[in-house]
């Protein structure tokens, strides 16, 4: 358009010197070349001058005009055509801004297409901006970029979790069979990883199985290498013996990763402890040399604890307070001595007469007795109490002091158990449920630390089944 008008000033230019010339041109027709040029006046060319220079001036101010009025035009256009041009770069920003929200809020396309929207010189160049299809397309690369982010930082993540697990199984004493196996498989798992295209396939590699396999042919291993016939179980504070074949049975239930490695395996060394209990915390005292036992503690008034699962009965003596033989003995007699005598006799007399009419009669009676009766009673009674100290008879047969002490000590030994037996065939209790007795016991060294600090509140059951 600014073209345009130029091109038009320039051809009013040309047909304003064309004029000029034409009229200047005019006189040369009527010249006569015959005729000899007459010498014009100072009066005629002052005249001439001053016409050519009002047709100058004319022209000039023609020109001027003409070209105002072009300019007018042109700039009244030019200033459409700027508004125009303006409100299509506010209704281009306006359309940035509604595409652009959200994460795209900030995004670096959002200013960069405003810097074109605003440095555009033509509403065709501002047309030529894509801003619904720019912004699909940055919305669409983003995404691609979430995906491959939460893609990468899965496979970290995953990469990172099987390597501390595998680490921790491989820091172990394996046998060469089972590190092996061990390494190949983390090499795998991390094959997987790596190569896979989402993070939804990231997630369905799980190396759980994998671990549980491997740890438990780990925890059978060390069962088999162990030289005892039976092994502790222990899950945080708890602990139970088992034979091998217990145990491995057990680890082979579990299914749970987490859960396996709750466990450590020990040995179960056993070893010999004496308790001092009350008769009536040891079943009752009916326990023999060999009898399989369990151990329980009152905690307090209400929970009772497993301390042990699994022992052996070596010995149980009566202690001292209730190594005492009491025998109560009592006698009585009683005499009755009784006489009696008694003596009776009666006497009666009668008499009767008629003087005249009259009948009289007389009679008399007359009884007496005597009775006698002594009796007496004689009582006799006597007890007698034996108390014999069974440690005293010890010590006394140590020193040399009792005859026959090899009787005495076959009576003892007789004792020990037949107090015992006694009461089990009879049903009878014979001690005091609080007599203190001596209890050696064989149990895995893994529960000595328990059973002497519930020592006071320990209870012996007899595993009869």
């Amino acid at each position: 358009m600014a073209e345009d008008i130029e091109e038009k000033i320039r051809r009013l230019r040309e047909l304003g010197k064309v004029s000029v010339e034409e009229k200047g041109g005019a006189k040369a027709p009527s010249a006569r070349p015959s005729a000899p040029a007459r010498k014009p006046s100072k009066l005629g060319r002052l005249r001439e001058r001053e016409r050519r220079r009002r047709i100058i001036i004319g022209a000039s101010i023609l020109a001027i005009i003409i070209i105002a009025v072009v300019v007018g035009v042109y700039i009244t256009y030019q200033n459409r055509e700027t508004k125009q041009l303006e409100e299509a770069k506010l209704a281009k920003v306006a359309e940035v801004n509604k595409y652009f929200t959200g994460e795209l809020q900030n995004d670096t396309l959002r200013t960069q297409l405003i810097n074109q929207i605003n440095s555009a010189q033509s509403i065709d160049e501002l047309e030529k901006i894509d801003v619904k299809g720019l912004a699909e397309q940055r919305k669409a690369q983003l995404e691609q970029e979430r995906l491959q982010k939460e893609l990468q930082d899965a496979k970290t993540l995953r990469l990172s979790e099987i390597e501390q697990h595998f680490e921790l199984l491989l820091s172990q004493p394996l046998p060469a069979d089972i590190k092996s196996e061990a390494i190949q498989t983390l090499n795998q798992l991390k094959e997987k990883v790596n190569s896979a295209k989402t993070k939804d396939e990231v997630l369905l590699i799980d190396p759980n199985p994998y671990l549980l396999d491997l740890w438990r042919k780990y925890y059978y291993y060390i069962i088999d290498d162990i030289p005892t016939q039976k092994v502790i179980l222990k899950k945080g504070t708890e602990k139970s013996i088992y034979t091998k074949a217990e145990a491995k049975y057990l680890l082979s239930k579990i299914t749970d990763f987490a859960e396996l490695m709750g466990y450590t395996i020990e040995k179960a060394e056993m070893v010999q402890i004496a308790l001092v209990l009350p008769r009536e915390n040891i079943n009752g005292a009916f326990l023999s040399p060999g009898d399989k036992v369990k151990f329980f503690a009152q905690v307090n008034s209400t929970d009772i604890k497993k301390i042990a699962d699994e022992g052996y009965i070596s010995t149980v003596l009566l202690l001292k307070d209730s190594g005492v033989i009491s025998i109560s003995e009592s006698q009585t007699e009683t005499k009755d001595i009784s006489s009696s005598t008694e003596t009776a006799y009666s006497d009666q007399y009668s008499e009767s007469y008629a003087p005249g009419d009259q009948s009289i009669s007389y009679e008399q009676t007359k009884d007496e007795g005597h009775s006698t009766t002594q009796s007496s009673s004689q009582t006799i009674s006597a007890s007698y109490t034996y108390n014999v100290a069974l440690n005293e008879i010890l010590k006394a047969i140590a020193a040399n002091k009792i005859a026959a002490p090899d009787e005495v000590k076959a009576q003892l030994d007789r004792y020990k158990w037949k107090v015992f037996e006694l009461e089990q065939d009879t049903g009878l209790m014979a001690t005091d449920p609080t007599a203190k007795v001596l209890v050696i016991v064989e149990v895995p060294a893994e529960f000595v630390e328990d059973l002497i600090k519930y020592r006071d509140a320990i209870y012996v059951t007899k595993i009869v089944g």
